[in-house]
């Protein structure tokens, strides 16, 4: 079986961020995406996701570590001034490398 070296990256963040996290990272060529709502907290308190404002999403995007880091850079630079972010990536590998 024939296996492909790709980069995780991980966005979370304010759920109201998920229409232009889905625009930008398609912008910068990502071929899919996964989106859940999640529930943590940090060190800027805790989102507990009881009202529709304190919900936060998880988005996960398998692609190539040059799109990655170009990805990561926008979200960060556009997006980190007035929203809650945690972004990271992660080394995964894939099994059908068109997909990704």
């Amino acid at each position: 079986m024939q296996t492909h070296p790709k980069k995780l990256l991980v966005i979370i963040g304010e759920s109201a961020l998920e229409k232009f996290l889905v625009r930008d990272i398609k912008q910068f060529g990502a071929h899919g995406y996964t989106i859940a709502d999640v529930r943590g907290g940090g060190t800027h308190g805790t989102r507990e996701a009881v009202w529709e404002g304190d919900r936060s999403i998880r988005m996960e995007v398998i692609c190539d570590e040059a799109v990655a880091k170009k990805i990561a850079e926008y979200v960060l630079s556009v997006y980190a001034i007035n929203f809650s972010l945690s972004l990271y990536f992660g080394d995964v590998t894939v099994i059908r490398g068109d997909k990704f």
